[in-house]
């Protein structure tokens, strides 16, 4: 297992049922694969094996169908008569079952009753490994980090905004409607309530109320495009600013080149989930900077939220690493950075395009 994770096949010994063991010079090539599907009665009971595992799922079916499965598959596929097939399930199936493999249980993530007959359980397992398999590397690395799912609409959107040729009418047009995408999504992330309300024919709704200690931190001064969509989302909301003097980024996760100019941010901050704007992370020392501002001054760390358009991998291994409990939300994950430690393919200088500056 730890091979196939890592990227090598492996070749795997075939048992032989009729005389109870390996077949010495028989193997089976099992290449890798993006699932990999471990199976067997005592495959819990290995905890070196458990950790190895992303979901463990436990099958849970009737004894009277596992005997008469067991006496099916014996009979016909392993040539043994039904007497044999009934003392040796006596002596040694129930009584190992019991005492070895129905106590593993407790180390499964999912039960699924009723065995493979449960197609909403197994609906339900194959959607979430399809969830999983379309989530970029980083996200599986540090659950913290949130890519918005994309779709062609935020894809058309994407490929407008990084085009060179776009107008800035344009370009402002679409980021903006980006902005709103990653603003609701970070929304949709912070904690809240249940709510009841009586709706006008007299009925009782069942629902949520929204995180009321909220406000929004914009870096500035990209961060201040991210300001309107935040306030057609959240009524009355208090925005606080901080500025960052960049003297050239070496890329190294030091922040002697970065100077602290400004900042004026709500005085009860320390109470509030704090959302944090800033349209592109990049190397992450500005991102770090700023959110270590926001813990001087009382912010629990996993009560920040860092919004973004776009990312690069070096910035949220700089971000992730130092702030694990710091959430980070953006619409998509770039290659990397170039030479000039600028995200690539990037949007360019964000801020000059958004007001007309460049």
């Amino acid at each position: 297992m730890g091979k196939l994770k890592s990227g090598q096949s492996v070749n795997i010994p075939i048992y032989d049922f009729k005389n109870h063991r390996r077949c010495s010079e028989s193997f089976r090539k099992v290449n890798v694969s993006d699932v990999i599907i471990l199976e067997g009665i005592l495959v819990f009971h290995d905890q070196r094996v458990r950790d190895l595992m992303d979901m463990k799922i436990f099958v849970d079916t009737d004894a009277d169908i596992r005997l008469a499965r067991r006496i099916r598959r014996d009979t016909v596929e392993r040539g043994r008569d039904v007497l044999s097939v009934l003392e040796q399930y006596g002596r040694f199936v129930k009584p190992a079952f019991d005492d070895f493999i129905l106590p593993s249980k407790k180390y499964a993530d999912v039960i699924i009753p009723r065995g493979g007959d449960n197609h909403v359980a197994i609906d339900l397992i194959a959607q979430h490994i399809r969830t999983k398999l379309g989530q970029h590397d980083l996200c599986k690395l540090y659950p913290n980090v949130c890519v918005v799912q994309t779709t062609f609409q935020i894809r058309g959107m994407h490929t407008l905004i990084r085009d060179r040729e776009i107008t800035t009418p344009d370009f402002v047009f679409y980021s903006d409607r980006l902005i709103r995408l990653v603003v609701e999504h970070g929304l949709g992330n912070l904690p809240f309530t249940e709510k009841q309300v009586v709706t006008p024919t007299g009925s009782v709704y069942s629902g949520v109320d929204f995180c009321k200690k909220l406000c929004g931190v914009s870096i500035v001064r990209s961060g201040e495009s991210m300001e309107n969509a935040l306030r057609a989302c959240c009524k009355g909301i208090k925005i606080g600013k901080i500025l960052i003097h960049r003297v050239g980024d070496d890329g190294q996760q030091v922040e002697c080149s970065l100077h602290l100019i400004y900042n004026k941010l709500p005085s009860d901050i320390a109470e509030r989930h704090v959302l944090l704007m800033d349209p592109v992370l990049g190397t992450g020392n500005s991102a770090n900077q700023a959110i270590q501002l926001l813990r001087s001054t009382g912010v629990p760390e996993d009560h920040i939220m860092f919004l973004n358009l776009i990312s690069a991998p070096e910035g949220i291994h700089c971000v992730c690493k130092r702030f694990p409990g710091v959430k980070i939300v953006t619409s998509e994950i770039d290659a990397g950075l170039n030479e000039e430690y600028r995200v690539v393919p990037g949007l360019g200088e964000y801020g000059d395009r958004y007001f007309g500056t460049d």
